[in-house]
């Protein structure tokens, strides 16, 4: 397996299964400067005081509120962080850009809202649109004067966004195309004034538009009634012989797939730093419920049930931010290196996003889930009084699931990143079967018992070194034996996906802990090894499972035998005491009565 150490932002997407990063040159949260920090405070500080004390208020739909707050949020300068300055944003880079959506995360429906308006709802128009539609609507969407929407999805074509069946037809005197069809599940569809609409032109063409609010033809349905996120506007939208000037169509006839799947690219992103967010408020929350219930005439965070869940919580938010930020400055670097290359602003965020599509992806999954876990839990140690609405925890779980579903459900992203993965390797971006191979080999050779490497965190590299051949010894061999109907095996390939979102997210973790144990030393880093720790024990146990399943699904006779041997070889990790690691991390939380980090 090559082996070979390059700095982390020179690494290609996909590239860390194949090399190895190098912890000094590797992003983290604690490398954050006091400008993007002090824009995170200002985005929770927002939240604290125009948005929590309403937010009974947003979840009744009062009229007027959300396009209220919006508006202040906008003159904060938060809608328009990655907006150019030249357009009315502030022109921040793509770390402090994805910080206002984790800032911004645990205000509820709020957030949805919000990270709608700044994503699907500008940005479509910010990356594809003419200088002439830029100049139109990017500032007054930047300030919040215009709200923006986005729509996609119909009542028949969800993950399949291709298949929709809206039209888009040129009118005789060729000055507007006249939309018909129907949009559903519309996030702020209720209250927008400008909607990025997809429509077939000529019945085959997929095409993007800009529909204004006042558009002729244009109608907008009653707010849906929903499971969570109340207070977020969902509507649908219809269009009967509606009245688009061709000045507003998007991009290119029949080009509109790829405003479509790049601005998701983004959106994943910026899911798992919401999402995050969130989930850092629910668990303060629970931490702090946890210290003041008593039962058995003591505080229940003193139990080692309860001490057990809140480190799990604390660990997976940790891990989560770790392998997000790790991402986000590669984005972020890839984008100042395409526009020094002459790029324009739109082509080097667009190709920076689609270079790391296949981490957006991962990470749209693993933050979406996390955020599950801890409200989960949460309601878990809130006992009877989580399933009551006079306590936050109940709106949290709620609100969280949609999570999953919006952005490509997460079945879809982990389809998503092993088939993105594997066209990289066809088109020869990303040498797999090499590796692949490599690995296949060693299995039938004899283990290597030389000398123990015996320096800092040598072990946890190997562990994760150990991990990756899981990977590409399961996803090569099922690639050589199932070829081209692998891509109908989608338990498998979820198997091999799950394997890399736990690999990707320890090797994040230890990156991590290398950098900061460095620069603050080992016992200022000790509970940040924990929670490392912890992880990367159950992450080989999760390889292992996920390992096994494909293995058994699609292997049979000596070769299944020999790859479960490898399988098992490839998950070995040092005996852990992970209650002792838990405890500890539990009493941090419970002494500082919140997640610290």
């Amino acid at each position: 397996m090559n082996t070979e150490t390059k700095t982390s932002s020179s690494l290609k997407g996909g590239e860390w299964l194949i090399k190895e990063s190098n912890a000094f040159e590797t992003f983290t949260p604690e490398d954050f400067n006091e400008e993007q920090l002090m824009v995170k405070d200002m985005c929770l500080q927002f939240l604290n005081t125009e948005v929590l004390p309403v937010i009974d208020k947003i979840d009744k739909m009062e009229p007027g509120l959300m396009p209220s707050l919006m508006e202040k949020a906008g003159e904060q300068g938060l809608l328009g962080a990655s907006s150019p300055e030249e357009l009315g944003g502030l022109g921040k880079d793509f770390i402090t850009s994805t910080l206002v959506n984790e800032g911004l995360g645990g205000g509820f429906s709020f957030s949805v809202a919000i990270a709608a308006h700044t994503g699907i709802g500008t940005l479509p128009i910010l990356y594809f649109g003419t200088e002439a539609q830029k100049n139109k609507y990017i500032p007054k969407l930047s300030s919040g004067e215009w709200k923006g929407a986005y729509g996609l999805t119909e009542p028949n074509s969800g993950s399949d966004a291709l298949g929709a069946k809206s039209s888009a037809v040129l009118s005789a005197d060729g000055k507007y195309y006249i939309l018909n069809g129907q949009k559903c599940w519309i996030t702020n569809g209720g209250f927008a004034d400008v909607y990025t609409v997809f429509a077939k032109v000529d019945g085959d063409k997929f095409t993007a538009f800009i529909v204004d609010r006042d558009a002729e033809g244009f109608t907008r349905g009653p707010e849906e009634h929903k499971m969570g996120i109340k207070g977020s506007s969902t509507v649908q939208l219809y269009f009967q012989d509606c009245k688009v000037p061709v000045e507003n169509m998007l991009g290119e006839i029949g080009k509109g797939h790829i405003i479509a799947f790049n601005i998701l690219n983004i959106g994943r992103l910026k899911l798992c730093a919401a999402a995050l967010g969130g989930a850092k408020m629910a668990l303060n929350a629970t931490v702090e419920y946890a210290n003041t219930r008593e039962q058995f005439k003591t505080a229940i965070a003193n139990f080692g049930a309860i001490k057990h869940k809140l480190a799990e919580c604390a660990t997976r938010i940790w891990v989560s931010e770790s392998a997000l930020y790790r991402t986000a400055k590669w984005i972020d670097d890839k984008e100042t290196e395409l526009k020094a290359a002459g790029k324009s602003f739109a082509e080097a965020h667009l190709a920076a996003a689609e270079e790391y599509a296949i981490e957006c992806a991962m990470l749209k999954v693993d933050g979406s889930e996390v955020l599950d876990i801890i409200v989960d839990e949460g309601v878990q140690v809130h006992g009877g009084n989580g399933f009551s609405d006079e306590y936050m925890i109940s709106r949290a779980y709620r609100d969280s699931r949609i999570n999953r579903i919006y952005e490509g459900t997460n079945e879809i992203n982990r389809l998503l990143t092993v088939d993105m993965m594997l066209k990289r390797a066809m088109k020869g971006k990303l040498d797999l079967m090499g590796p692949a191979m490599a690995v296949s080999k060693e299995l039938v050779s004899i283990p290597d018992f030389g000398n123990e490497d015996d320096s800092a965190f040598a072990a946890e590299k190997k562990t994760i070194v150990n991990m990756k051949k899981a990977i590409l010894m399961v996803a090569g061999a099922a690639v050589q034996k199932l070829m081209m109907s692998l891509s109908t095996e989608q338990e498998i390939l979820m198997n091999i996906a799950d394997m890399a979102i736990v690999t990707f997210n320890a090797e994040s973790a230890l990156l991590r802990v290398i950098k900061m144990t460095d620069k603050v030393g080992e016992a200022a880093t000790a509970i940040h090894a924990d929670m490392m720790h912890v992880y990367l024990n159950d992450a080989t146990d999760m390889v292992n499972k996920a390992g096994k399943e494909a293995i058994n699904a699609f292997a049979e006779g000596d070769e299944q035998r020999m790859m479960l041997l490898g399988i098992k070889r490839f998950t070995k990790a040092q005996a852990f005491n992970s209650k002792e690691a838990r405890r500890r991390i539990a009493a941090k939380l419970a002494a500082e009565n919140k997640y610290p980090w």
